[in-house]
């Protein structure tokens, strides 16, 4: 059963991430441009590699330590290019005036909102295979 301290957290990180993705949309919504929302498709799709290639990776095989490390660091490099690509977007976007310097400040500020809530969460609730 989770205690106190884990209902606080993530009563915590959910709140910190509904401020992180209304940043995002507001990062839309108030300099009447809808580009910036495409971040928010990086926001989704970042922890998925690692899940996908967590799975494939197998940590079951007892005889071998090696064994799945390929598609563990396949997964944490394709993680990686979401996660660049989600602050790098809203700067090439400025950079190419497309968006207002203001929503890329916003959007980047609900990315590293967002993004800090999925690594705080996985560090809190992390499950240790040692036995």
């Amino acid at each position: 059963m989770f205690s106190y301290s884990y209902l606080h957290s993530i009563i915590s990180l959910a709140f910190l991430l509904a401020i992180g993705f209304l940043l995002s949309i507001l990062s839309c919504a108030l300099y009447q441009n809808w580009w910036p929302l495409f971040v928010v498709f990086t926001y989704a799709l970042a922890p998925l590699p690692n899940f996908i290639f967590g799975r494939c990776g197998g940590g079951d095989d007892l005889m071998s330590d090696s064994h799945g490390a390929g598609f563990l660091d396949a997964g944490r490099f394709i993680t990686a290019i979401f996660i660049v690509t989600g602050f790098g977007l809203p700067m090439v976007l400025a950079h190419a005036g497309v968006i207002t310097m203001p929503a890329m400040l916003l959007s980047i500020s609900g990315g590293i909102l967002v993004y800090g809530t999925i690594i705080t969460y996985s560090y809190i609730f992390r499950i240790d295979d040692s036995f």
